[in-house]
């Protein structure tokens, strides 16, 4: 079977691309020979093609119009739009700490931004009659970790219901939408928290690897996933060898979800 994924040529936006998940699919979907654009809060210090990269916050009403016009502008719209952006900031110590802003903030960045986002380059996509649209959800919307993240994974389950509804809508009519859910993916960030949690528990980064692990209910395949491989199945998901997916989830997660 060939390897091309019959991608040439397409564009694409790509958010939270400058780092872990994001940074993998950017370069697997331009390998491929998709034209991408991305968008994080800050600009890496290197980054091969400023004219691709647009600084903007997507949690906001504001940053989600900047990255819209920026990909009007520079790419003339998008064929493939892949939602990678999210992430948790939230205190431990469970529901009592979280208060209204940081329910706010977990809403806004993990399921408004996608919703805006779509809501603004979908109509292209509809009058084109073809597009892909990728939503990266998580495997804590069925498995959610109640001390830090419950805000967190109650945005990303609104994600993943919100991602199926569009479906629902939009596949008549050319678009196709899925989700992408992953367990652990040792990014550069969570190789950052083994480190310190190595750290602060007197243990090696192996002995804290698998404690994590331990604390997720076990990883079956024994490792957690590589950026990599999550992008690999994106951009599968999104080229034309997928044509007949739309409207499901697929989840990375080693295994670590024990239920059906």
């Amino acid at each position: 079977m060939s390897e091309d994924l019959e991608l040439n040529g397409r564009r694409a936006l790509v958010t939270g691309g400058t780092q872990g998940i994001g940074e993998a699919v950017v370069a697997r979907l331009r390998e491929a020979g998709v034209k991408v654009f991305t968008t994080a809060r800050k600009a890496p210090k290197e980054f091969p093609d400023a004219n691709s990269f647009v600084a903007a916050d997507v949690s906001t009403v504001k940053g989600c119009a900047i990255v819209a016009d920026a990909v009007r502008d520079r790419l003339g719209g998008a064929d493939i739009i892949v939602h990678v952006v999210g992430g948790s900031s939230a205190p431990a110590g469970g529901f009592a700490v979280l208060d209204d802003r940081e329910w706010s903030r977990a809403l806004d960045l993990n399921l408004l931004s996608a919703v805006r986002l779509d809501r603004a380059l979908l109509p292209a996509m509809l009058a084109q009659g073809s597009g892909v649209i990728v939503h990266i959800t998580s495997i804590q919307s069925q498995l959610p970790l109640p001390d830090a993240t419950i805000a967190y994974a109650a945005a990303k389950a609104a994600l993943s219901n919100y991602s199926k509804g569009l479906s629902k809508e939009v596949s008549p009519k050319g678009i196709r939408v899925v989700r992408v859910s992953p367990g652990w993916v040792e990014t550069e960030a969570a190789v950052r928290l083994v480190t310190e949690l190595a750290k602060n528990t007197g243990t090696d980064y192996e002995g804290a690897r698998q404690g994590l692990m331990k604390s997720l209910g076990g990883i079956p395949i024994g490792r957690p996933a590589k950026p990599k491989e999550v992008a690999d199945l994106v951009a599968f998901l999104a080229s034309p060898r997928a044509a007949s997916i739309t409207g499901t989830e697929y989840v990375i997660d080693g295994g670590t979800v024990p239920t059906v």
